[in-house]
C-alpha cells in the first residue's frame, strides 16, 4: 500500500468535481420538494440530461451547448411529470417511479450510436494565473464553470427561500397549498416553476457527468446518484447548506476509495465502491436521527395532490 501517493489538495480538487453532479441534482429536488411536490423522478431525468448534452455536444462540437440541451432536456421530462401530477392529479410517487424508469429506457434508446464517442475537452477557468497558487490554486482556482454554478446556485437557493417574495411565496404553498390559493398565490404555476427549475438542475448535472467526469455516454451512467440526491434532501431537513454537505460528502468518499484502489488498499473493489453509498446514507441518518426536529422541517404539504376550490 502506498498511501503517499494520495495527494491531499488534488484529492481535494477532485471533490469538487466528484460531488457536482449530486449537487446540482439534490438542490434542484430541494426546491421542487419545498415547493410541496416529491418527485422520485430524478435519476431519470438525470440519464436523460447526460445522454442530450453528450449527443449535442458530440454533434456541434461546442460543450456550452451541450450543456444546455442537457438542462432543456431533463426540464422537458419534468414538465410532465409536471402535468402528470400537477393537471391529471395523478400519484406523485408512482409517477416519479415511472419518470425515472421512462428515462432510463430512453437513454439508452438514444445513446446506441454513440457509446464509443468523445466530446470535446470542456476548458476549466484558471482566474488570471490564480491557478498556480499554491495549496489553493488547484482547489479554488482550477474548476469547472459548472462547479462554481454549481456552488452559486446552493447560495442562490438557500438566499431565495430565506429573503425574497417568490422564496416566501414557494415555500407557503408548500405548508399549506389551500391557504397559499386562499390568499391568491398560483399553487399550480409555482409548483410547475420549481419543477422546472429541478428538472433542468438534475439535467444539468447529469451533463457534467458526461462532458467532464467520464466523459463519454455509458448506459446507466448516473448509478443511482439520482437516489442519492433524493436522499439528501430528506435527510439535510431541506436545507440548502446541509444539501451541500451531504454532496460533498458523496463526492469525498467516491474519491477516496478511487484513490485507495489506486494505492492498493486490502479491502475488496466491490466494498469500496459501494461506500461512498453507505457512508452518505449512514451520516445523513445520524445527522437526522431527531426525527421530530426532522418531520417539523418537512413542508406539510409534501405530495399532497391540489384540487382547486376556486
Amino acid at each position: 500500500m502506498d498511501f503517499g501517493s494520495i495527494n491531499p489538495v488534488l484529492l481535494i480538487a477532485a471533490l469538487l468535481v466528484a460531488s457536482t453532479p449530486i449537487l446540482l441534482a439534490a438542490i434542484g429536488e430541494l426546491v421542487v420538494e419545498r415547493s410541496g411536490v416529491l418527485n422520485l423522478g430524478v435519476e431519470g431525468m438525470m440519464i436523460v440530461g447526460a445522454v442530450t448534452g453528450f449527443i449535442v455536444t458530440v454533434e456541434t462540437q461546442v460543450p456550452a451547448v451541450g450543456f444546455v440541451a442537457g438542462a432543456l432536456g431533463a426540464m422537458v421530462l419534468s414538465l410532465i411529470f409536471g402535468v402528470l401530477t400537477q393537471v391529471f392529479l395523478s400519484n406523485q410517487v408512482a409517477t416519479g417511479l415511472g419518470l425515472t424508469l421512462f428515462g432510463l429506457g430512453v437513454s439508452a434508446l438514444m445513446g446506441q450510436q454513440y457509446a464509443q464517442m468523445r466530446t470535446p475537452v470542456s476548458p476549466r477557468w484558471e482566474f488570471f494565473g490564480l491557478n498556480e497558487t499554491p495549496v489553493l490554486g488547484p482547489i479554488l482556482f482550477n474548476q469547472h464553470p459548472v462547479v462554481y454554478l454549481s456552488l452559486f446556485l446552493v447560495a442562490a437557493v438557500w438566499w431565495f427561500l430565506r429573503s425574497t417574495r417568490r422564496g416566501m411565496i414557494l415555500r407557503a404553498v408548500g405548508e399549506n397549498h389551500d391557504a397559499a390559493h386562499a390568499l391568491g398565490y398560483s399553487v399550480i404555476g409555482t409548483r410547475f416553476a420549481a419543477i422546472a427549475f429541478g428538472g433542468a438542475c438534475a439535467g444539468l448535472g447529469g451533463a457534467f457527468l458526461s462532458l467532464v467526469i467520464v466523459p463519454q455516454w455509458t448506459d446507466g451512467m448516473t448509478a443511482g446518484r439520482g437516489w442519492i440526491a433524493l436522499a439528501i434532501v430528506v435527510f439535510a431537513s431541506w436545507k440548502a447548506w446541509r444539501v451541500l454537505l451531504g454532496a460533498y460528502l458523496f463526492g469525498g468518499v467516491s474519491v477516496l476509495q478511487l484513490n485507495l484502489q489506486a494505492a492498493g488498499f486490502a479491502i475488496p473493489v466491490e466494498l469500496l465502491s459501494m461506500s461512498p453509498y453507505l457512508i452518505t446514507i449512514l451520516v445523513l441518518v445520524i445527522i437526522s436521527s431527531d426525527r421530530r426536529r426532522a418531520s417539523a422541517n418537512a413542508p406539510a404539504s409534501l405530495g399532497r395532490p391540489f384540487h382547486a376550490s376556486g
